[in-house]
């Protein structure tokens, strides 16, 4: 094996686990599941060091870990939603890479920030829309008399979109104060 590619998947799983670990140290939990934590930003960090292959990895990986070590699984494409592809489509926060190199190498900070607030946004869209699906599809019940797509909706944005904008202000500080982070050595 080669050292990049062995340097990667050491990164993986460090920073798979440490989103585990940052999923479990909650700001806010919700009573049905959800809670708003850091546990997106590891994912975040993978996909602006690697690329969107490298943060969705690391995505999956959570995913994983998340779903066999104390997840609420009901059905298989359940568990898709809500863990394995959830966490995966946050590591697409990799598309503006190269958006975010780019700055990073001119050396703007504002063009850097904005970067990876789209990313992240983007990915954290993705998580969200995932869940939103799940619990529209698995978890209906819940809705009593309103439409069951506003109650997936609201329910999941009560704890997602604190979750974007926590993510995406820490990977902004983190990446600006230290860009040296998204190069690989």
């Amino acid at each position: 094996m080669d050292r990049k590619r062995l340097q990667l998947l050491l990164e993986v799983a460090i920073l798979g686990a440490l989103s585990f670990v940052l999923d479990n140290l909650t700001l806010f939990k919700m009573p049905q599941g959800g809670s708003v934590t850091l546990s997106m930003l590891p994912v975040i960090i993978m996909a602006y060091r690697w690329g969107i292959v490298g943060g969705m990895l690391t995505g999956l990986l959570t995913g994983i870990l998340q779903a066999i070590i104390g997840g609420y699984v009901i059905h298989p494409v359940q568990a898709f939603l809500d863990y394995f592809g959830a966490y995966t489509f946050v590591g697409l926060a990799g598309v503006t890479f190269g958006w975010l190199n780019k700055s990073r190498k001119a050396g703007k900070k504002g063009s850097m920030a904005a970067a990876i607030i789209v990313g992240t946004v983007l990915g954290g869209l993705l998580r969200y829309m995932a869940h939103v699906i799940g619990g529209v599809v698995f978890f209906s019940e819940y809705a009593g008399d309103q439409p069951v797509w506003i109650y997936s909706l609201v329910y999941n944005g009560w704890y997602m979109i604190p979750s974007i904008i926590i993510c995406a202000a820490a990977a902004v500080l983190l990446f600006t104060t230290a860009p040296r982070l998204i190069q690989r050595t």
